[in-house]
C-alpha cells in the first residue's frame, strides 16, 4: 500500500471516535498499520471494523491509558502484532467543565492523570521502539485551551498547558536521536467531546453561542480537519519540524 504513512506502525490513543477515528481511518488511508488504543472496545472494534474494509490493516488493543501496566501490555501487543512503532499520536483526553472553586482535589488528579500522564506513559512506553527503528515522530493532541483561558475550565485548560510543554520537550530531548514530537491544536470541533464542552458552557453563562463561535473561529471545526494536521506531522513531510504547535483553529488564537 502507498501513501504518506506507508510502511509505518501508528499506535492512536483514543483512536476509536472523534477526531482520534477520523485520524485512524486517514491514517491507515495513508498505508500505515494502524493500532486504536481505547477504552471503548465497541466504538473501536467498529472503526477497525471500518477500516479494513477499506481495505486498510488496523487492530484495536482495550486500555486505560492512564494506567501504567494496562499502557505497557497494549504497546507490548501492537510491537509483537506488527512490527516497530514508528508513529504515536497521543489523542486521548476528555474534560471537566465547571467552577473553579467547586472543582475537587478528585476531579483534578483524575483529568491530569487521562490528559497528561497517558501521554507520559505511552511516549515512555514508545520511544524504545523507535530509537530500535532509527527513529519516528510521535504527535500529541494539545488545545486552544492551552493559550487561551475559558471559565469553568480551568482544569483543562491547566492539562492541556501541560500536554503543549510535554510535546516540546520531549522534541528537544530526542531531536539528535531522530524522534520527532509536536503538538495539534484544536478548537472547538464537531465531536460528542466538542459539542458537550459547548453545551455544557453554554449552561453555565458563557457565551458559545453561534454568533460567539462565528466571531471566534469562523465555524466550527471538522475532525478530519484535525486528522489531517495529525497525519501532516506524522508523515516524513514535516521532517524537519519538531517542538511546534500547530493551531487548527481557524484563527481563533490570532484574533
Amino acid at each position: 500500500m502507498t501513501g504518506r504513512l506507508a510502511g509505518k506502525v501508528a499506535i492512536i490513543s483514543g483512536g476509536a471516535t472523534g477526531m482520534g477515528g477520523a485520524a485512524s481511518k486517514l491514517f491507515a488511508a495513508e498505508g500505515a498499520k494502524v493500532a486504536i488504543v481505547d477504552r471503548n472496545e465497541q466504538a473501536a472494534a467498529a472503526t477497525v471494523s471500518e477500516i479494513v474494509a477499506a481495505g486498510g490493516q488496523a487492530a484495536y488493543f482495550v486500555a486505560d491509558v492512564s494506567d501504567e501496566g494496562q499502557v505497557q501490555k497494549a504497546v507490548a501487543g501492537v510491537a509483537q502484532k506488527f512490527g516497530s512503532i514508528t508513529v504515536l499520536f497521543n489523542h486521548a483526553g476528555t474534560i471537566v467543565i465547571k467552577p473553579f472553586l467547586e472543582t475537587t482535589l478528585e476531579e483534578w488528579d483524575w483529568l491530569h492523570a487521562v490528559n497528561v500522564r497517558s501521554m507520559y506513559l505511552m511516549t515512555r512506553a514508545v520511544i524504545p521502539h523507535m530509537l530500535e527503528a532509527g527513529g519516528g515522530s510521535i504527535v500529541c493532541t494539545s488545545s486552544i485551551s492551552a493559550v487561551a483561558g475559558t471559565p469553568m475550565e480551568v482544569l483543562y485548560d491547566t492539562t492541556k498547558g501541560a500536554c503543549h510543554m510535554f510535546a516540546r520537550a520531549i522534541a528537544v530531548e530526542f531531536r539528535d536521536r531522530n524522534i520527532r514530537c509536536n503538538a495539534v491544536c484544536p478548537g472547538f470541533i464537531r465531536t460528542p467531546h466538542g459539542l458537550r464542552e459547548v453545551d455544557e458552557l453554554e449552561k453555565m453563562g458563557v457565551d458559545v453561542s453561534e454568533a460567539a463561535m462565528t466571531a471566534a473561529q469562523g465555524r466550527i471545526g471538522e475532525p478530519e480537519e484535525v486528522a489531517r494536521a495529525a497525519l501532516f506531522l506524522a508523515s516524513d513531510e514535516a521532517s524537519f519540524i519538531t517542538g511546534t504547535h500547530l493551531f487548527v483553529d481557524n484563527g481563533f488564537t490570532a484574533i
